[in-house]
C-alpha cells in the first residue's frame, strides 16, 4: 500500500505528560526563587538582631562602668594608680628643689604613663586590669622608695607641700587684690570722651553769656516748688548718665511737661552740667541744676560725714593716701564718703517746700511712666523702696555688725533689706520722723567704721528702719551692672532698671546685652558730644 504524502498525513497527538513536566518545572523554579529570597531575608534579620544585641551589650558595658566610682573605690587599681601618681608628683617637686633632676625626670615619665593608662580606661569604659597596672605600680613604688632613701621622708614632703600651698595662696590673694584694684579704677574713671565733653561744655558756658542769664532766670521758677507737679532728684557728677536718667523719664511719661528734675552736682561739673541741660530739649520738662558747694549749711558742725572728710585718718582710709593692702580695695573708694552720694539724706533740707519726691540714681534707666509712684499709699512710712531679701544675703545682718550691742539691741538682724536707686520719699513724714537726725546719730556711732564698712545703704537701712514701705518688684529691677543672667521678661516688665555694680553702661566693660537699654536715650546729635566721639 502506497504511503501518503507528508502534507496529507494526520497530525500526531501530543501526550498529556508533556504539560505535567512543564508545570513541575515552573513550580520548581518558583520554589527556588522563594527559597533564595527567604534565606537572604533571614540572614539580614539575624545580622540585624546580632548587631542590635551587640550594641546593647556594648552600651551596657559602657554604662555599667562609672569611672568616678571606680577611681574612688578602695579596691580598684585605678585608685591605687591615682594615689601613687599624687605621691610621685610631690616627690617630683622635692627632687627638683634638691637638684636631683634625673629622679624628677624618671618620676615625671612614670606619671605620664599613669595618666595615659587612666585616660584610656576612662575613654574605653573598661576598668584597669592587674596586668595593665602592675608594671606602672612597681616602677612608681621603686622610684618613690628611691626618693625616701634619698631622705625625702614624709615629714619633709608635708612641710614642702605646705610651703608651696602657702605660696600659691599668697599669689592668688595678691592677684585677687590686684584685679579688684584694677576693676575699681576702671569703674571710677570716666572715659576720655566724657572728660572731653566736660571741657567743651564748660568752654561753651563761658562763651555764651545768654546761657548764664537763662540759668539765673530759671532759678526762680515757681514750678520748682509746685507740689501739683511730679518732682525727681538726681545727685551726680556724670553729665551723660544724668542726661540718660532725665531723657528716659520724660520719654516714657504720659505728661512730660508736668515733670520737674532737681539735679545737684559738684563745683567742677556745675557749669558743664548747666550748659548741657540748657542746650538740650527734654519735652518741656523743668530742670534745675544746683552746685553742692553753695550749700553753706552743709558743714562739719552740722554733718558728721563732712567732719569725717576733714579727718586725716578717714581721708587716708578712703582715699588711699596710706595704702594698706589689708584694707579691702573696694572700701578705699572715695565715692563712699562723697558728699553727693550722701546728699540723699538731706533731701528735706534741700527742698523745704516739697511734700513728695522720687530719688533716682544716675545709673538707672526709666522704661515706663513712673508718675503713679506719687499716688502710692506709703501707709505713713517715709521711704517707698523695692525689697531685696529674696536671697538670704540681703538681710540686715549681712550689712551690719550685730556683734556691737549698739545695733543688736535695736535692730532685727533678719529684717529685709531694700535698695537705693529708685525711692519715693514722703517728705512730710520724713520731717515728722526726723530721719536726718537718725542718720546723723548712726554716722557718729560709726566714726571708727565698726558698725559697717562702706556705702550709704547700711546707713539708710538704719535711718529708715521701720519707716520703709515695700514696693512691687517690677518698679525697680537691679543687677544690670554685674549680673549676666537677668531674665529678659523681668527687664521688659521693669519700670526702672538699675546698672548697680562696676560694669556701668558708659564704660567699655559694660555688659553687652544691657548696654542698648542705656544708649538709646543719649542725644547723639549734640555738637559737643559728636566732636568728642569723633576726636
Amino acid at each position: 500500500m502506497r504511503r501518503r504524502a507528508a502534507e496529507f498525513r494526520r497530525p500526531v497527538r501530543r501526550r498529556s505528560s508533556y504539560w505535567i513536566w512543564v508545570l513541575l518545572g515552573l513550580f520548581s523554579v518558583a520554589g527556588l526563587v522563594l527559597f533564595v529570597v527567604h534565606h537572604n531575608y533571614h540572614e539580614d534579620r539575624v545580622d540585624q538582631l546580632v548587631t542590635d544585641r551587640s550594641s546593647r551589650e556594648e552600651k551596657v558595658v559602657h554604662e555599667s562602668l562609672n569611672f568616678t566610682k571606680e577611681i574612688l573605690s578602695a579596691t580598684s587599681y585605678s585608685r591605687q594608680l591615682a594615689e601613687q601618681m599624687t605621691l610621685a608628683k610631690a616627690y617630683v617637686i622635692i627632687a627638683k628643689e634638691h637638684n636631683n633632676l634625673h629622679l624628677a625626670w624618671e618620676l615625671s615619665s612614670k606619671i605620664r604613663s599613669c595618666q595615659l593608662l587612666l585616660s584610656e580606661a576612662a575613654k574605653s569604659g573598661q576598668p584597669v586590669t592587674l596586668d595593665e597596672a602592675e608594671p606602672i605600680l612597681r616602677s612608681l613604688s621603686s622610684l618613690i622608695f628611691k626618693a625616701q632613701v634619698a631622705h625625702y621622708d614624709v615629714a619633709t614632703t608635708i612641710m614642702t607641700m605646705k610651703s608651696h600651698i602657702q605660696a600659691l595662696e599668697e599669689r592668688a590673694n595678691a592677684a585677687t587684690v590686684q584685679s579688684t584694684v584694677f576693676g575699681q579704677l576702671v569703674a571710677e574713671a570716666l572715659p576720655k570722651s566724657l572728660n572731653c565733653l566736660i571741657v567743651k561744655l564748660t568752654a561753651h558756658w563761658h562763651k555764651k553769656l545768654a546761657l548764664q542769664e537763662l540759668a539765673n532766670e530759671r532759678r526762680n521758677s515757681p514750678r520748682l516748688a509746685d507740689n501739683n507737679l511730679y518732682h525727681f532728684c538726681i545727685f551726680s557728677d556724670n553729665i551723660l548718665a544724668t542726661s540718660v536718667v532725665v531723657n528716659s523719664t520724660v520719654s516714657n511719661a504720659d505728661h512730660p511737661k508736668q515733670l520737674v528734675f532737681h539735679i545737684v552736682t559738684n563745683g567742677v561739673i556745675y557749669e558743664a552740667m548747666q550748659a548741657w541741660f540748657l542746650t538740650n530739649d527734654f519735652k518741656g520738662s523743668t530742670i534745675e541744676v544746683q552746685n553742692i558747694e553753695e550749700f553753706s549749711w552743709l558743714n562739719s558742725s552740722y554733718s558728721p560725714i563732712v567732719k569725717q572728710l576733714l579727718d586725716a585718718n578717714s581721708r587716708a582710709y578712703y582715699f588711699g593716701e596710706n595704702l594698706d593692702l589689708k584694707v579691702e580695695p573696694k572700701l578705699q573708694n572715695p565715692k563712699h564718703v562723697s558728699l553727693l552720694n550722701h546728699l540723699r539724706f538731706y533731701i528735706p533740707e534741700i527742698y523745704p517746700q516739697l511734700e513728695k519726691i522720687v530719688f533716682l540714681d544716675d545709673d538707672v534707666v526709666v522704661q515706663k511712666d513712673v508718675t503713679p509712684l506719687f499716688s502710692l499709699d506709703l501707709h505713713g512710712n517715709v521711704n517707698g523702696a523695692v525689697e531685696t531679701c529674696l536671697e538670704a544675703f540681703h538681710r540686715y545682718y549681712k550689712y551690719l555688725n550685730f556683734s556691737n550691742p549698739v545695733i543688736s539691741t535695736k535692730i532685727d538682724p533678719q529684717a529685709c533689706g531694700w535698695a537705693f536707686g529708685m525711692n519715693v520719699f514722703d517728705l512730710i513724714a520724713w520731717r515728722k520722723a526726723n530721719v536726718t537726725a537718725s542718720y546723723h546719730y548712726w554716722q557718729v556711732q560709726n566714726a571708727d567704721q565698726t558698725l559697717w564698712k562702706l556705702g550709704t545703704l547700711p546707713a539708710g537701712l538704719l535711718a529708715f528702719y521701720g519707716l520703709t514701705e515695700p514696693l512691687d518688684r517690677r518698679w525697680h529691677v537691679l543687677g544690670l551692672g554685674y549680673d549676666l543672667n537677668i531674665d529678659n521678661r523681668l527687664i521688659d516688665s521693669a519700670a526702672v532698671v538699675h546698672f548697680n555694680g562696676n560694669m556701668k553702661p558708659w564704660l567699655k566693660l559694660a555688659i553687652g546685652r544691657y548696654k542698648p537699654l542705656w544708649e538709646r536715650y543719649i542725644n547723639q546729635s549734640h555738637p559737643c558730644l559728636q566732636d568728642c566721639i569723633t576726636s
